[in-house]
């Protein structure tokens, strides 16, 4: 693709990374068919290649965004599937952050759309303040019918009910069993936290069993990527920075993340504080040594327990759009999942987003739904026993249209190593 902009602004780093990416686009139009929200909706600007020219479009002439395409970069899930698909290997994702950092910084979005942002990014990120919101939510859930647009979309998202707090998820370390091979700092996560303690507790029993010493790190929290993709990039690069210090005084040889959501954008953390002198080196190096947690298990050599108490279930696996065209992770989880004693199932379909995509499903309800229910019923037509993923926003998601027991990779890993039988099996 031509670009026109000018030395001065090719000045601004942000702007020449994105007219690097905006020239490696030849206008194939392969990523449209990949597109979910160009599934949906048949118009090209909600397509990865017409973003792209409205975004070029918006960078090029330096002008503020307009309404038109904030509306359809707002509809884009930033699932990265036209990454896979893209044989010019256009950097998306890359792009996209900017043009939602060029958005919150230049548009006025009417006042409740600030509002409910605002209260996003300040709570979700914030377990605490996490989970005092859902519990308020939980209140009116049976009232969600009722109220109007998003509201009645949140409140219909409320758990039936909320696990205690883990004390895994505080700040100390788990030693290894037998012989330490190696030394992992985890991601806790924010929303996970609150949500699915269980899953830490899984992935920190799996990983010391297989010989891990697992540090949960002073510090460290949220990875950032639920303000990021909102386009409040300093608040982004500030989680960022607060990681990078904390697992640099941990002196990791991992540092593992088992929901892939976060996976994805820590490993891009020396891409986004590459401008920071003081972290820029420290970020790349945390960046190099960041696994998700599948990688991590297969690094080890994952066994099951010899008379572990697994059946031969039928598992529907849902490969994460953050696991599968984030981080290219594609067949290890089903391999393990066969090592362990299950019967994987590929969901048709499967490179298609299941709706949830960070803030989506709050922000874009009657899209993520109809991805949601999509999803749902190409999953219930491989007739499982349960449904496997590894990322709590997709199991969230995904949990809401099928009454399909939802688990995490790490909690049927851990079962088969001989950990405890997940709640709903």
């Amino acid at each position: 693709m031509q670009t026109d902009f000018s030395l001065a602004q090719l000045a601004d780093p942000d702007v020449a990374a994105s007219e690097q990416i905006l020239r490696r686009c030849v206008h194939c139009g392969f990523c449209t068919a990949t597109c979910p929200t160009f599934k949906l909706l048949g118009d090209e600007l909600d397509s990865p290649r017409g973003r792209i020219y409205l975004i070029k479009d918006m960078l090029e002439n330096d002008r503020p965004a307009d309404a038109r395409t904030v509306r359809h970069i707002d509809r884009c899930l930033s699932c990265l599937s036209c990454m896979t698909t893209c044989p010019s290997s256009v950097h998306y994702m890359h792009l996209v952050d900017h043009a939602r950092a060029h958005i919150e910084e230049t548009f006025t979005r009417p006042l409740p759309e600030r509002g409910l942002r605002r209260l996003l990014a300040l709570v979700l990120p914030r377990p605490a303040l996490f989970r005092a919101a859902l519990l308020g939510a939980m209140a009116v859930r049976p009232f969600a019918r009722f109220l109007p647009g998003r509201l009645g979309a949140m409140a219909a998202m409320a758990p039936r009910r909320l696990p205690t707090p883990s004390p895994v998820d505080r700040p100390q370390t788990f030693p290894a069993e037998g012989e330490r091979k190696m030394r992992v700092a985890l991601l806790t996560g924010c929303a996970q936290t609150v949500l699915g303690p269980a899953i830490n507790e899984a992935t920190i029993r799996l990983l010391t069993r297989l010989g891990a010493e697992v540090v949960v790190a002073e510090g460290a929290g949220c990875c950032g990527a639920l303000v990021h993709h909102m386009g409040r990039a300093d608040a982004g690069r500030r989680a960022a920075a607060a990681n990078v210090r904390a697992w640099m005084r941990t002196a990791p040889d991992r540092i593992v993340v088992n929901a892939s959501g976060c996976g994805t954008q820590v490993k891009d953390y020396g891409y986004m504080l590459r401008n920071e002198p003081a972290l820029a080196e420290n970020a790349a190096w945390v960046s190099a040594r960041t696994r998700d947690l599948t990688e991590v298990v297969d690094e080890l050599g994952f066994e099951p327990a010899a008379n572990g108490p697994v059946p031969r279930l039928r598992v529907a696996y849902h490969s994460a759009c953050s696991m599968q065209h984030g981080q290219k992770i594609t067949t290890l989880p089903m391999r393990l999942l066969e090592a362990a004693g299950f019967e994987p199932l590929a969901v048709p379909e499967g490179h298609i987003c299941c709706g949830s995509a960070g803030t989506y499903n709050l922000l874009q309800p009657e899209l993520a739904t109809r991805l949601r229910d999509r999803k749902a019923a190409h999953i219930e037509s491989t007739e499982p026993d349960a449904v496997a993923a590894g990322n709590i926003g997709c199991m969230v998601q995904i949990a809401g249209a099928t009454s399909l027991p939802v688990l995490h990779t790490a909690q049927l890993l851990d079962w088969a190593a001989g950990g405890p039988r997940p709640e709903g099996v």
